[in-house]
């Protein structure tokens, strides 16, 4: 027999027929990790081509093109780009977020020469009626792409509203553009036109090239790039569009997030693995003696080697084929349904479709066949390795299970993992924070059968000492005690299921908590104003501050201005952010992480989020240069701060500083504390009453925490489904050891029976054993859990996102899943004894005549 013959066929559906719930929980564990796993990977990565997409689109057909390390840089560069040896064409852009008044979002304003856009973005050309072919030039006039006319209920002809600072003005909707993608919100008007209505005279965002036929592009990148940087230093990048830089920084967006989610979805691979083990062991210590006597018939241990791996793959193919097809349409619903951005708002309006990609779907696939496979390995060995004279006794089932309490596996699975936390991340990931994780749970599971011996041993000791002791309480220390190796089944399932679960409820408790905390710390002031209408074109002016601070019930008020700054182009830009600061006591305007330092004197200071001190190896006491005002401009790192809103970077500076480099008076935001004797109610009721109030977005902090808190739960609600998958997966598998193992010791209680123990008295003893079993794997599953929600908190999280948090545990939910494992595995007992003991004590024992 050297494939799946006749007799293999047999056992595999003799197998399946005698325990089918088994085989289905294992391949029901392994199809939904693969499912979730691929249907993330599918999301993500449609989200990323159509992304890609929309940036290539807007690109156009140009080769080059020069950007600002600013949003914003001077026009003064454009007729020299123009003009240099090799362009064909120059095309200037400005391109803006521009509020929308009433309508949550903001809409992408593109700001084109017609002349020259025409033959490098096409696309982006408006179509006017032909009756008004010049309203390409007009100043009041935008095209807008479908999507932007769906969202704004607009239409050709009609007219929107959008906003400039603190003034709003109304556009005619003068025809659609030629060619937008699905989900693309768009405007595009002339530039002259968006200069001068948003208040932008001599910006601009980019220049497109066009070179002429035969220019190296790749040496006139390098050539033009060199003289910008001697030239203007810190103030230009040249790149080609979609190149290396522009995809690491698209591909960086939401790397941490989607790699996290897929290991969390692979956590029920991992239990899954462990689900197809317990089966197997399970089916080769009940058919241990059948094997032996295949044995002496004739068939070899490689045979059996191969029945018992052909059994546990044969779940994980079927597992796996489940998977990839419940992937595929999960991520199709999700798509069209939910979005692309999973609820943490990285690609949100884009709208892309699902692509099947066979590599990623082999690869999950590959990883469902191989956790079956590595699950069933080690009962496949035991199964060749017994000789025939020893299986074919009754009783030799534990010492089938002798081989796992071997401890020094184990021990060095753990020290790996402790050593692996202090590897640093490996391609900004943290990868071996990761292999830590499977380590020790891979090492805690099994040191189950020696702690299993060593705990229950010791109480049957200590019970046995004492003398007299009851019947049921007596057999249910002797089974623990001498049977270790089937308990630690049982524990391993409750471990790795309960161990998971406390990891992953400590981690989104911590953060959530970390999150609040913080919160409460950067929000003193007892009212928080913004221009309602999203956008980088909404402002506050010095007048409109003025009128703000002058307010009677206003006692103090504080402005602040935040404007986006590339570092290096590899990256995402970071957030600058200009405010009030007293360099004495930083402390009361940030949440300060590490020990300060003090500025020298004439130093302008600064303050670097956490991910500056690991994306760009700054430290404090060190000096950044930022790109501010067409030059860069020298800061002392002054302290570093905790920031939770950004994972790309933000640095603090005074806004007095920001003021004198650059000349901007404008604020983002303005912060508002009350006089004494004055009134919340008092205080927004005079702030919509201002010229400009009726536009303001107005909120307190305790609304800021419940919106910030609320966001938040959004994007972690991938993460509680997960969670929740993760639970019931491991309920489930618990339930299926303890059945199995029930079901498997029908002789065992039909001698119990035979020798004066009554039916009741064997329920209270499977009862005792489930909840004794129960409490040990919860306790060593806690601590366990607690050490990889360490390994979560202390070094997965700072090295995905790139900052820290505080560890809490939330034991109302711990508490709840602990005392739901407890009941699960004791009412499971209970029924599946009582159908072991349906059949009576001699026809249980027949098998022993």
């Amino acid at each position: 027999m050297t494939g799946p013959g006749l007799l293999s066929r047999w056992l595999l559906f003799g197998e399946w027929r005698a325990h089918p719930v088994r085989a289905l929980l294992a391949i029901a564990a392994i199809a939904v990790g693969v499912s979730m796993g691929f249907a993330i990977h599918l999301i993500n990565a449609a989200a990323f081509n159509e992304f890609s997409a929309a940036v290539k689109s807007l690109a156009g057909q140009a080769d080059i093109q020069v950007s600002g390390r600013e949003a914003l840089f001077d026009e003064a560069i454009y007729p020299r780009l123009a003009q240099r040896d090799g362009v064909a064409l120059a095309s200037p852009v400005l391109a803006i977020e521009a509020g929308v008044p009433g309508v949550r979002g903001a809409l992408e304003i593109i700001g084109l020469d017609p002349f020259r856009a025409g033959a490098i973005s096409p696309d982006l050309m408006g179509v006017p009626p032909a009756e008004r072919r010049m309203d390409v030039l007009a100043d009041d006039a935008v095209f807008l792409s479908p999507a932007a006319m769906t969202w704004l209920k607009a239409s050709t002809g009609s007219s929107v509203v959008l906003r400039a600072g603190a003034t709003d003005f109304k556009l005619r909707v003068a025809g659609p553009l030629l060619r937008a993608r699905a989900g693309q919100r768009l405007g595009v008007m002339d530039i002259g036109a968006t200069q001068w209505r948003f208040n932008l005279a001599g910006k601009l965002s980019r220049i497109d090239l066009k070179l002429r036929e035969g220019v190296d592009r790749g040496a006139f990148e390098r050539a033009l790039a060199t003289e910008l940087e001697r030239e203007f230093p810190g103030r230009f990048l040249v790149a080609q569009p979609n190149d290396a830089d522009q995809e690491s920084r698209t591909n960086t967006l939401s790397r941490a997030y989607r790699v996290n989610l897929t290991v969390l979805a692979l956590v029920a691979l991992f239990t899954g693995a462990f689900l197809v083990f317990s089966t197997q062991a399970l089916s080769v210590i009940r058919r241990r003696s059948q094997f032996a006597l295949l044995r002496v018939l004739g068939v070899e241990r490689r045979q059996l080697l191969g029945q018992v791996l052909l059994e546990g793959a044969s779940l994980g193919l079927i597992g796996a084929a489940l998977g990839i097809a419940a992937g595929y349409a999960l991520a199709a619903t999700a798509l069209r349904y939910f979005g692309a951005d999973l609820g943490a708002g990285f690609f949100s309006g884009v709208r892309p479709t699902v692509v099947f990609t066979p590599i990623a779907a082999f690869v999950f696939f590959a990883l469902g066949l191989g956790v079956a496979l590595l699950g069933c390995l080690a009962p496949a060995f035991e199964a060749a390795r017994a000789a025939p004279a020893v299986a074919l006794k009754s009783g030799s089932d534990e010492a089938a299970l002798s081989r796992l309490a071997r401890v020094w596996p184990s021990l060095v699975c753990l020290v790996v993992a402790a050593l692996l936390t202090l590897a640093p991340p490996l391609f900004d990931l943290p990868l071996f924070g990761y292999a830590a994780i499977a380590l020790l749970l891979i090492g805690g599971i099994g040191m189950m059968p020696r702690l299993a011996s060593f705990v229950f041993g010791a109480v049957n000791r200590i019970a046995m000492a004492r003398g007299s002791q009851r019947a049921v309480p007596a057999l249910t220390l002797a089974r623990l005690a001498n049977a270790s190796g089937q308990a630690a089944i049982a524990l391993g399932g409750i471990l790795s299921s309960f161990s998971l679960m406390v990891a992953m409820a400590i981690m989104v408790s911590s953060f959530r908590v970390s999150v609040d905390d913080w919160l409460v710390q950067i929000l003193p002031a007892d009212l928080y104003v913004r221009q309602a209408a999203a956008g980088n074109t909404a402002a506050f002016g010095p007048p409109q501050q003025a009128a703000l601070a002058a307010l009677p019930a206003v006692g103090r008020a504080d402005f602040l201005r935040t404007r986006d700054v590339s570092l290096d182009p590899a990256r995402p830009a970071i957030s600058l952010i200009a405010r009030h600061i007293d360099v004495a006591d930083p402390a009361k305007a940030m949440v300060l992480v590490g020990a300060p330092a003090a500025p020298p004197a004439g130093s302008m200071p600064a303050w670097v989020s956490e991910a500056m001190l690991d994306l760009y190896a700054v430290k404090v006491g060190q000096t950044l240069q930022v790109p501010l005002n067409g030059r860069l401009q020298t800061f002392f790192i002054a302290g570093a701060w905790r920031d939770y809103a950004s994972q790309a970077g933000s640095v603090q500076i005074r806004l007095d500083d920001y003021r004198a480099l650059t000349g901007d008076q404008d604020v983002s935001d303005a912060a508002l504390w009350m006089r004494p004797g004055a009134t919340s109610a008092e205080l927004v009721k005079q702030v919509r009453a201002l010229p400009f109030g009726a536009g303001l977005q107005l909120a307190e902090p305790g609304e800021i925490r419940a919106m910030s808190l609320q966001i938040f739960d959004r994007s972690f609600a991938v993460t509680y489904l997960l969670e929740a998958i993760a639970i019931a997966i491991g309920l489930s598998g618990v339930a299926a050891t303890f059945s199995a193992q029930t079901l498997a010791r029908a002789r065992e209680f039909g001698m119990l029976r035979h020798v004066g123990v009554t039916r009741g008295q064997v329920l209270r003893i499977l009862a005792l054993e489930g909840g004794a079993l129960t409490a040990l794997g919860v306790a060593c599953g806690f601590g366990l859990g607690l050490l990889i929600s360490l390994i979560l908190v202390f070094v997965v999280n700072p090295q995905s996102f790139h900052w820290t948090m505080q560890l809490h545990l939330p034991w109302g939910l711990l508490g709840a899943v602990a005392a739901l494992l407890l009941a699960a595995s004791v009412l499971t007992a209970l029924v599946s004894g009582r159908y072991a003991l349906s059949g009576g004590p001699i026809r249980a024992v027949r098998e022993d005549w």
